[in-house]
């Protein structure tokens, strides 16, 4: 029996990579998917779009609702909660998944790039989940996934690149007091984070280049322990800071080289920010 049957889920930043695996993996669970991302029209460097992912939603048999959206923009934010409103008439999960990264430290990181960090990690959990309320509310045992680390205030996350790991902490912050704040409307609140690199276009682009994509994993083992956070319906996970290896160990897997984007490093993978050896 599919988990999600008749859910609605929307997805920020799900045009590509980690966002587009959780739409793939929910559809197959039965949800609606609501796409929204800034990608509308094919990208020279970047593969996929809101309407590609939308179409394989629609290819697995579910409903997709593509939403080109800027989650820096509450205006546009407060557009994209009416059209789920009106298209689906309900939103059983957000998941705050679109993200900007630059590691580099307070002297080296433009005023514009730490802006745009700040906004479109913490600043858009906030105006994405203030704008959701009412359609959270209304679902009645609602998720709220944001794709950032637990707390770690270990000297190698923070000196070498303070802006980034302030908005990624922000994020984790603000659901911790989400967590608190709405469990009397039964809105379970979690953070999840990959305990290794995965294959995405940050991981190619802004932080180990290339030559790391093999000692990556795939997307899908965040997919696939967003999935658990999903079917989680008790409110057990609210307030937690999972990490998607261990919460998928303690749900019973134990094959993790699917995985592996080459099997030959399939054993060794490569550990993500914020996950201490």
């Amino acid at each position: 029996m599919k988990r999600l049957t008749g859910k609605t889920i929307l997805i920020t930043g799900a045009s590509r990579g980690i966002g587009r695996a959780i739409a793939l993996a929910a559809a197959r669970e039965g949800a609606n998917i609501v796409i929204a991302a800034k990608t509308a029209e094919p990208h020279a460097k970047l593969p996929g779009t809101i309407h590609t992912v939308a179409d394989e939603v629609r290819a697995l048999g579910a409903q997709a609702l593509p939403l080109q959206v800027d989650v820096r923009d509450e205006f546009q934010v407060n557009d994209l909660m009416a059209a789920v409103g009106k298209s689906f008439g309900r939103l059983d999960a957000l998941i705050n998944n679109a993200g900007a990264i630059s590691l580099t430290n307070v002297e080296n990181t433009p005023v514009k790039r730490y802006d745009l960090m700040q906004q479109v990690n913490a600043r858009a959990v906030f105006i994405c989940v203030k704008a959701a309320l009412l359609l959270l509310r209304q679902a009645g045992g609602a998720h709220v996934i944001s794709l950032s680390p637990p707390l770690n205030l270990a000297p190698q996350w923070l000196a070498p690149h303070a802006p980034y790991t302030l908005s990624k902490y922000g994020m984790t912050l603000l659901s911790l007091g989400m967590a608190g704040e709405f469990a009397r409307d039964k809105i379970s609140v979690t953070t999840l984070w990959p305990r290794t690199t995965i294959a995405t276009a940050a991981i190619e682009f802004a932080v180990g280049g290339p030559a790391l994509l093999p000692r990556c994993r795939t997307p899908d083992i965040m997919a696939d322990a967003a999935l658990e956070i999903l079917a989680t319906t008790d409110g057990a996970l609210n307030g937690r800071t999972l990490i998607d290896e261990e919460l998928l160990r303690s749900r019973g897997w134990t094959d993790f080289r699917r995985y592996a984007v080459d099997h030959a490093h399939a054993d060794r993978p490569f550990p993500d920010l914020f996950i201490d050896p």
